[in-house]
């Protein structure tokens, strides 16, 4: 049993009977694992290239430059501020978070400037350039996914337009010899979002928590990126589409640095989480909530917010 590989050329590419297939390869594939693996998405090589490089000149930066770039949900975040939502140990990573600029329409507090590293100047370029090639990557995905909901395929454009979405650097260093009995890169969690889209990483551990019960490794080949559903997603197909615990576990070779850039793609604060038409069945099994709301008290238990 392995998390299915789809191409993405199928949908933006193929025919109408491929572009159906992909949608329904991309429905089952988040209901049986809660991720896919997605192959030909037109994210270039060399965008993810320069995004790798540029993330380990900046985490090579001393603490105290780094932390001079701390500014809550943009820029800088040390080493051990995050836990998962339901452990007391500190996540064993550092990380840089770069989000959707402030434009006229978008409310000003859910879009902070950016904080860009002025020792390497291409780091802002190429991790906008990022973001917008993965925000655009994300939006067609759900587009596919319309369909299998009962919805047209431009139903998630408008929410998402505006969306409070956010592109993390992540940094996993060697684990540190005083590192508490118990914590791990990344403890067993679910993502907050609609989807996350990663970056393949560098280096091994992202595992997620299989339907029957086990751990299943998620790998593959650097150029391509995975995919899962988040709680958001979860929320609004009333767990049609489940979210999938995943983890990321400390190295059992070499202890070393690991890599890695999840691009979790948000609505906009205002958007409802009610469960959709298609998917009530014999009721809302939450109540309704808005996203802007939903993510508040997330980033509260997770240690990101108080």
């Amino acid at each position: 049993m392995s998390v299915p590989t789809l191409s993405l050329k199928a949908f933006t590419q193929g025919s109408p009977a491929d572009r159906a297939a992909f949608s329904d390869a991309l429905m089952q594939g988040l209901q049986q694992y809660g991720f896919i693996i997605l192959a030909d998405h037109g994210v270039g090589q060399d965008l993810l290239e320069h995004a790798y490089a540029h993330a380990e000149e900046v985490f090579a930066l001393p603490y105290t430059v780094k932390r001079h770039y701390a500014a809550g949900m943009r820029g800088y975040t040390p080493f051990g501020t995050e836990h998962a939502r339901d452990s007391a140990l500190p996540d064993l990573k550092e990380f840089w978070q770069i989000g959707r600029d402030p434009a006229p329409g978008l409310p000003a507090e859910d879009f902070p400037p950016n904080v860009w590293p002025a020792e390497f100047p291409a780091f802002e370029r190429t991790f906008s350039d990022l973001f917008a090639a993965l925000d655009e990557t994300g939006r067609v995905l759900l587009s596919a996914l319309a369909p299998k909901l009962g919805l047209s395929g431009d139903y998630f454009d408008a929410k998402v337009a505006g969306g409070t979405s956010i592109l993390r650097v992540l940094h996993y260093p060697p684990v540190p010899e005083d590192a508490p009995d118990g914590a791990v890169r990344s403890a067993a969690h679910e993502d907050i979002n609609f989807i996350t889209l990663l970056v393949a990483a560098k280096g091994a551990g992202l595992q997620l928590l299989d339907r029957d019960g086990s751990w299943l490794p998620v790998e593959t080949a650097p150029n391509n990126l995975i995919v899962d559903s988040g709680d958001m997603l979860q929320r609004l197909t009333n767990g049609v589409i489940p979210s999938t615990t995943h983890r990321v576990v400390n190295p059992v070779g070499p202890n070393v640095s690991r890599y890695s850039m999840p691009f979790f793609m948000h609505p906009a604060s205002d958007v409802s989480l009610k469960c959709l038409p298609s998917c009530e069945g014999d009721g809302a099994k939450w109540p309704e909530i808005t996203a802007g709301e939903f993510l508040a008290e997330r980033l509260r238990e997770i240690g990101m917010a108080k």
